[in-house]
């Protein structure tokens, strides 16, 4: 079944360059935290307030106990039914999916691209449509005032993995700031993001920067493991048992730091809310890398477990366990999927340069699910167009040499309530300028 249309007339993680021996093992794991009662949604609750109550009380230590674990439980099972709740009902959630669950525009504009350069003009125009449509407000400046407000730091996360082929463009970049700006929020409140150093500098992003608008990345460079702490937050992280195969050189695989992914400062502690600019390209393990990846893997270290071989491969869980994070569902208000150009094949790095085309359409959302369901679905068009199979049925190749394109993260992440993934639910609003 297709999706809904409303037709409007008017690496193999980021392995750059400079590829680094693996870093010191200084960084130590937290410190172990007091036990608590496990909930089968994977939190723990902990009987502290109950025990500070009870201690005045003439309770003796079993029914002490036994009170404890009867709140302990109680608390499980009124997190399991909230997590129940946001899967059937994503308007339940404040932040992802966010206000228009199901809801993509697409925004097409045949001058958007020439020779290669985009064309601010037409960027322009394509972002401040894409926009009102999404919200219904009068302007760009409205639209963003949705979202943002002043006395609010932004956080713009960029990608500039696959250069120079499909990368973030600084047009797109320099029309947000401008909008934000206009909304009252100036440039010292706007910090730009990239995971790497190595990736921002390599793409040229710091050139691009107006006066006062700030960058930020949590490591230097990439690292086949990536376990270093000095720009990630040791109190907010994603525990999963998945671990990489060369942990065990250094660590013991059931340390807890290695089953980790620990959430970057700049989104933890650096910024208030975040607009998240991802692009339109294939991926070798994940399928796509669009919205959900381009928070999972550039918000968190400990990536490269996700798909550690060519044959251990889980993207699939990985990534919408990351995004299900709560300070990422809190934090990311808005997604432009980048479709001036597109990459259907060898992603994500340097082997896109034969299978990029200009595909001239932006794409927005608050809804992550749905939005990368429309994307995936535009590369498979462009896939078959050309005459290879489709991403979920791709085999293994010289430029994409993992076993398979777990591209089910959008379903699974759909699962999970972080958006819409049904195509009956997803409506896509197609709007072409001139």
């Amino acid at each position: 079944m297709p999706l809904a249309q409303e037709n409007v007339s008017g690496q193999p993680e980021e392995a750059d360059s400079a590829r680094d021996s693996r870093p010191g093992s200084g960084s130590q794991a937290p410190e172990g935290r007091m036990t608590g009662q496990k909930c089968s949604d994977g939190s723990t609750i902990m009987p502290n307030t109950l025990a500070r109550e009870n201690q005045s009380m003439s309770l003796d230590r079993r029914e002490f106990l036994a009170a404890s674990l009867a709140v302990s439980a109680a608390a499980c099972q009124q997190r399991i039914a909230e997590r129940q709740t946001a899967a059937t009902d994503p308007e339940a959630q404040p932040g992802i999916p966010g206000p228009y669950p199901g809801r993509v525009v697409a925004v097409d504009h045949p001058g958007s691209i020439v020779a290669g350069e985009y064309q601010r003009g037409a960027v322009h125009g394509m972002i401040e449509r894409g926009l009102t449509e999404l919200t219904h407000a009068e302007s760009l400046v409205d639209s963003l005032r949705e979202f943002f407000e002043p006395g609010v730091v932004v956080g713009i996360k960029v990608n500039g993995v696959g250069r120079p082929y499909v990368i973030s463009d600084q047009t797109v970049l320099h029309t947000l700031v401008d909008g934000l700006n206009e909304a009252g929020i100036p440039n010292r409140d706007i910090v730009v993001y990239e995971r790497t150093k190595a990736s921002f500098m390599g793409a040229g992003f710091d050139k691009w920067l107006s006066e006062g608008v700030r960058f930020m990345n949590a490591t230097e460079t990439y690292h086949r493991i990536q376990l270093d702490m000095d720009g990630y937050d040791r109190d907010v992280y994603m525990e999963m048992p998945l671990v990489h195969p060369e942990y065990a050189e250094e660590y013991r695989v059931d340390d807890p730091h290695v089953r980790r992914s620990y959430v970057c400062k700049w989104l933890s502690q650096a910024v208030d809310k975040v607009i998240n600019i991802c692009v339109l390209k294939h991926h070798q393990s994940a399928g796509v890398t669009l919205a959900l990846k381009n928070m999972s893997h550039g918000f968190v270290n400990n990536v490269n477990r996700s798909h550690a071989t060519t044959t251990a491969n889980a993207c699939g869980i990985f990534i919408p366990a990351v995004v299900d994070l709560p300070i990422i569902r809190d934090k990311v208000k808005l997604h432009i999927l980048d479709g001036v150009k597109g990459a259907y094949h060898g992603g994500p790095g340097s082997k896109v340069g034969k299978y990029t085309w200009e595909h001239k359409t932006m794409y927005f959302a608050t809804d992550p699910v749905a939005l990368d369901k429309t994307g995936w679905k535009v590369i498979d068009e462009k896939r078959a167009e050309v005459g290879v199979p489709s991403i979920a049925l791709l085999k293994p190749d010289e430029d994409s040499r993992w076993l398979n394109c777990q591209v089910e993260h959008i379903e699974l992440a759909g699962n999970m309530g972080l958006g819409v993934y049904d195509d009956e639910k997803i409506r896509v609003k197609r709007v072409s300028l001139a």
